[in-house]
């Protein structure tokens, strides 16, 4: 009986020090502040929705050659003897671009020229004096570089919107922050049947000689231009098409709102519903709004060509 009473004396000792523990503490905790009941404020980055001219286009890669190039070959056999021309230097068409000694044993013969077919540009000469020359044997390249050329095999679905003099956009490593414009001056009749392209030939006026053959380049076949259409950064559009969103500003605040995209030129998509020119779009931040979100806003530099 006693050993019953110690034990019930035993447990309310425990109870009350347990909710002495408790109370202690609920006592140390700190009332919910002010600050803590203010809603988050999101900074995110934004760009204003303009107009630009946009085009759809094809884009491939070739190689520059000039419109016209001439393996050089002699009439005769013979030994060089004498280098009129080197690389680089400009040549007329019949100027000698070598001689040849023809001389035999017991034969005497004047020196024989080699001469160029075209004017433009000697690209290489191949020889070195002493070198003896066959017919057969290439022995310099001349180039006309007024204009070059570049060749592109265009997919049969796009060849309807293909036409002579239609514009292209060219550019080169060497002068990678300058555009060329070429035109399309042929378009083959005959497409090829494995791959089912047609050869199209693209020519640039090169009056300076900037552009050489050989030269690597990048061409964008303008098949139809826009004009002053809106365009946000692809930085901005949140989902896939057709479930398309970005975050608008309105008042502070950040609001979802679907889009309908139309072409893509470089970083710029054109946006044919759902937005306006002058509307403000964030480009940086997204992961962090939710719908009505206030946010602190810092305007992207303008630097839309």
């Amino acid at each position: 009986m006693q050993n019953k009473k110690y034990k019930n004396s035993l447990i309310l000792i425990f109870a009350l020090y347990a909710f002495s523990f408790i109370l202690l503490l609920s006592g140390c905790q700190k009332p919910m502040s002010k600050k803590e009941n203010v809603e988050e404020v999101v900074p995110v980055l934004v760009e204003k929705v303009k107009l630009k001219n946009i085009s759809e286009a094809l884009e491939y890669s070739g190689n520059i050659k000039a419109q016209d190039e001439a393996l050089v070959y002699p009439k005769v056999s013979g030994k060089v003897i004498t280098k009129v021309k080197e690389d680089g230097q400009f040549v007329e068409k019949d100027e000698p671009l070598i001689y040849l000694d023809r001389d035999e044993t017991g034969l005497k013969f004047e020196k024989a020229p080699v001469e160029s077919p075209l004017a433009g540009l000697v690209g290489r000469i191949y020889v070195d004096i002493g070198q003896n020359v066959l017919p057969q044997t290439p022995v310099a390249l001349v180039l006309n570089l007024e204009k070059v050329k570049l060749n592109l095999d265009i997919p049969e679905k796009y060849l309807s919107k293909v036409n002579l003099g239609q514009e292209a956009e060219i550019f080169v490593d060497a002068y990678a922050d300058e555009k060329f414009s070429g035109f399309v001056t042929k378009i083959s009749p005959v497409l090829d049947l494995a791959t089912r392209t047609a050869p199209i030939e693209i020519t640039l006026d090169n009056p300076d000689y900037k552009l050489k053959s050989g030269m690597f380049a990048k061409v964008r076949l303008i098949l139809k231009e826009y004009k002053a259409v809106p365009v946000i950064l692809k930085e901005a559009i949140i989902g896939k098409e057709p479930d398309t969103y970005v975050y608008v500003i309105e008042n502070n605040h950040a609001f979802l709102r679907k889009i309908t995209l139309g072409l893509r030129q470089g970083p710029y998509y054109q946006v044919l519903s759902g937005l306006k020119e002058g509307e403000y779009v964030v480009i940086m931040g997204q992961q962090r709004l939710k719908e009505a979100k206030p946010v602190i806003v810092e305007e992207k530099k303008d630097n839309l060509e």
